[in-house]
């Protein structure tokens, strides 16, 4: 719903992009905002109570949301669309980067909410196709993919790594409403999600215990 980006500093910025400030992360630190603008960058223009529908919130909340977003520049009306009756809303950028260390130490609360969003929306998407994988044409069950490497790297190479992974990714179709008519026939949105997650409590090799070892259920040769 949300396409989050947390880009070590020094990368380029797209022109549709947003890069988050203090107000602008503590105007996120909500997951109902997260999930609202994140529908209208997947859907493109909507209603509060569309978009309410879509959230199972009431269509209140929703527009109580959609005005605070508002006020905070992720939204703006849609005045093309809208009248005396319904306002519909539009998102204003296309992708959120979060790249600022210092401001996450300013605003702990704020940073820890709304990445805490972001990754709650992760694991709904996940769930999401896996519950609808079996009814999927061979082809997309075929390019699923859910994977996990173990690496042991500095922070210099892993902030390598995450260049690297995001230089592959942006030789790709980008995925709008406005440009869903002219891809190819037969492509769909496809979520890629990028996690670098240190694991700074793993016992290094030599702290690990010498000799055989049986993990508990697992087969034994």
């Amino acid at each position: 719903m949300a396409d989050a980006v947390e880009r070590p500093n020094g990368q380029n910025v797209e022109e549709d992009a947003v890069v988050l400030d203090a107000k602008g992360l503590r105007a996120l630190a909500h997951p109902v905002r997260v999930q609202l603008v994140g529908l209208l960058r997947k859907y493109g223009p909507s209603t509060a109570t569309r978009l309410a529908e879509r959230l199972g919130v009431n269509s209140g909340t929703a527009s109580y949301h959609l005005r605070q977003l508002g006020a905070a520049g992720f939204v703006e009306e849609d005045t093309e669309r809208g009248n005396a009756r319904e306002r519909w809303w539009r998102s204003v950028h296309r992708t959120t980067w979060f790249n600022d260390p210092e401001l996450a130490e300013r605003e702990p609360e704020a940073a820890l909410a709304y990445q805490q969003s972001i990754a709650a929306i992760y694991t709904l998407r996940t769930q999401q196709t896996l519950n609808g994988l079996q009814t999927m044409p061979r082809a997309w069950r075929n390019a699923f993919d859910m994977s996990d490497w173990a690496l042991r790297l500095t922070p210099e190479e892993a902030a390598t790594l995450y260049r690297e992974l995001t230089d592959v990714i942006a030789r790709y179709r980008r995925d709008a409403p406005e440009t869903a008519a002219s891809a190819p026939e037969g492509a769909e949105r496809v979520a890629v999600i990028t996690q670098i997650l240190p694991e700074l409590d793993a016992p290094a090799e030599s702290s690990l215990p010498s000799g055989p070892q049986e993990e508990e259920g697992s087969p034994t040769s």
